[in-house]
């Protein structure tokens, strides 16, 4: 991984936020995707625009892949690839409030090298680079100790706590929490705010590409919802489900979750 990575991707993360930050949410021109994929407005198509232009003209070698970009099988052949989601949380950007991000990472090879979540109406940035830890607007974060998950705070939508999810239909115990974001939810868990996430809906490679990197190196865990590594720049970008916490919340939420359940498709 080149040094200057992570560098970049701050700087274009924060370039980012000025983009979208001189769009009102609740103004900004807006369009439904097609098949029932999500909104999109003008301020995700600016920052998507400028995003692809800055960091595609500094690293000419790396492959691309945004939800705001139509896919290609060129990137397919790069080592690198950028993994970028404008903004995370179009509904909340729409409806005006601040609780949206943007989520950038590079992958080489497979796995997440450098990662940035930047949430420019909160003022947080998360940032990690491979083998580097991980900060919060440049301080050092770890992931929660908590060990039970009777006294845990989990990010979670409430479809995930459906019992035919759970073993034997036991759901465990463990106080719900929510935030719109999925890039935020995961960066939640890396500062140690909340005990763990999951999500058990297959899920977008730009959704979860930076919050991977950024958890494992506030010593975290996180995996796909069968336990398995997560792997980035597959031909189909989207993997199965999310699960991430500190290492003893991660394994009574894993041996709980009924491995035979499928994936939510809502």
């Amino acid at each position: 991984m080149p040094a200057t990575d992570l560098h970049l991707l701050t700087e274009a993360a924060v370039e980012a936020g000025k983009i979208a930050t001189r769009y009102s949410g609740s103004t900004a021109q807006r369009w439904d995707k097609p098949d029932g994929a999500g909104p999109v407005t003008e301020a995700d198509l600016a920052v998507n625009a400028m995003l692809e232009q800055k960091l595609s003209a500094a690293r000419p070698g790396y492959g691309w892949l945004s939800e705001e970009t139509e896919d290609s099988a060129d990137r397919l052949s790069r080592d690198r690839v950028f993994i970028i989601d404008p903004i995370d949380g179009t509904r909340s950007f729409a409806e005006g409030s601040r609780t949206w991000a943007h989520s950038l990472a590079i992958a080489d090879r497979g796995e997440v090298t450098a990662a940035v979540i930047y949430l420019p109406r909160r003022d947080l940035l998360y940032a990690a680079a491979k083998g580097q830890g991980a900060t919060l607007n440049g301080e050092t974060i770890r992931v929660s100790a908590i060990n039970t998950l009777e006294t845990a705070e989990v990010l979670a939508a409430k479809p995930n706590l459906q019992p035919r999810h759970w073993r034997q239909g036991q759901v465990p115990e463990f106080k719900r929490n929510y935030r719109p974001s999925l890039a935020y939810r995961m960066a939640l868990v890396a500062q140690g705010r909340f005990d763990g996430m999951m999500t058990l809906r297959p899920s977008w490679e730009w959704d979860i590409a930076a919050g991977d990197l950024i958890i494992r190196e506030a010593s975290g865990l996180c995996s796909d919802r069968m336990g398995q590594p997560l792997r980035f720049n597959n031909p189909h970008p989207r993997l199965n489900g999310v699960i991430a916490a500190g290492s003893e919340v991660f394994g009574l939420l894993s041996e709980q979750l009924e491995p035979e359940s499928p994936g939510i498709v809502t």
